[in-house]
This record gives structure tokens, C-alpha cells and sequence, in this order.
């Protein structure tokens, strides 16, 4: 527990900023509160080419009305499955790390050092952006990574210069948060 690190892709990195948030601020709901009572703090997070905000999904076509119809349902549907969960009437909370982070008063812990990398061809690259002004609006140390041409998840093709690159970075940035 005292090299804790928190990493995930995609919905992944939505489950790990919400764990974070849950490490950083006492939180209503139960499975954060027990994060929160056990007093861990991850000493790094890196969420990678995150989707972040689960409750306006349209976004992702205001941004790009050009996203292929196929890619548009696979994005509604990771959305509508987070949101399945909750009440109607209510806030997405934690499903929605992004806002609580946009919208959160200082944290009572400091959030960890967080490296997010993204692609530009990524449809939620701006997910990504907003993360690291909020992260560091906050106090936290946010390094955002952009990599060029890069598509949704492209760090998974490491046979290409780009995802080998990512890893690297990622690599280091661990070498400099987490001791040995």
C-alpha cells in the first residue's frame, strides 16, 4: 500500500480518477467512504485516453460530427451502462470524475501526480485537456501528453513509434513518483 499506483484506459481511467477523488475528499457514497477511512493515497495516477464525463455524451459529436455512426454507439453505450447504475434524478457523482474535479473545493488530501496521455485523433481527447486544468486548478501536478495521430487506446499498438514513446514516458514519470 505505500507504493500505490493507479493506472486505467479509457473507462478505466474514469474508474481510477473517481478512486483518487475518493482518496482525496470524504465522499457520501459507501464504497468511497471506505477508501477514504482506510487513508491511501495513490503516489501516482496515470489515466489514460480517459472519457471522463459520462453524462453529456453528445459532445463527442459536437466535436466531431464526422465520428463513424458505429463509434458514436460504442461511446453511448459506455456512457449509458455507467449511468444504468444510478438514480435518475441524481447526480452522476463519481461516474462522472471530470465534473467533481471541475467543481470541487480543495481537496483535504493532495491529489497525487497524475500523467495523462491521449491521441489527437482520439474523440475524447478533450476529456483529457480538461482533466489536466482541473488536476492542476486543484494543487495537483498534472502532465497531459498529446500524441499526434494517435487514435483511442493507441498506446496498445506498440509496434508503433508513438505507443513505445507513451510507455516510455509513463515509465519514467513512475521512476520519478514511486520509490523503490
Amino acid at each position: 500500500p505505500s507504493r500505490l499506483v493507479l493506472a486505467g484506459e479509457s473507462a478505466g481511467a474514469n474508474l481510477v480518477a473517481g478512486v483518487t477523488i475518493a482518496s482525496c475528499w470524504p465522499r457520501p457514497e459507501p464504497y468511497a467512504r471506505a477508501i477514504w477511512d482506510r487513508g491511501l493515497r495513490p503516489l501516482a495516477v496515470l489515466p489514460a485516453c480517459g472519457m471522463l464525463q459520462v453524462t453529456d455524451a453528445d459532445r463527442f459529436l459536437r466535436r466531431r460530427p464526422d465520428l463513424p455512426g458505429w463509434l458514436n454507439e460504442r461511446i453511448l453505450s459506455v456512457c449509458r451502462g455507467y449511468l444504468g447504475a444510478l438514480p435518475v434524478d441524481g447526480p452522476a457523482g463519481l461516474a462522472d470524475p471530470l465534473i467533481e474535479l471541475e467543481h470541487a473545493a480543495p481537496p483535504e488530501r493532495p491529489l497525487p501526480p497524475c500523467l495523462a496521455i491521449v491521441g489527437t485523433r482520439d474523440p475524447i481527447l478533450d476529456d483529457t485537456r480538461r482533466l489536466g486544468v482541473a488536476w492542476e486548478k486543484l494543487g495537483g501536478a498534472a502532465e497531459v501528453s498529446i500524441y499526434e495521430g494517435g487514435v483511442h487506446a493507441f498506446h496498445a499498438f506498440v509496434w508503433q513509434p508513438a505507443a513505445r514513446e507513451s510507455w516510455n514516458e509513463q515509465l519514467t514519470f513512475l521512476e520519478r513518483h514511486v520509490p523503490r
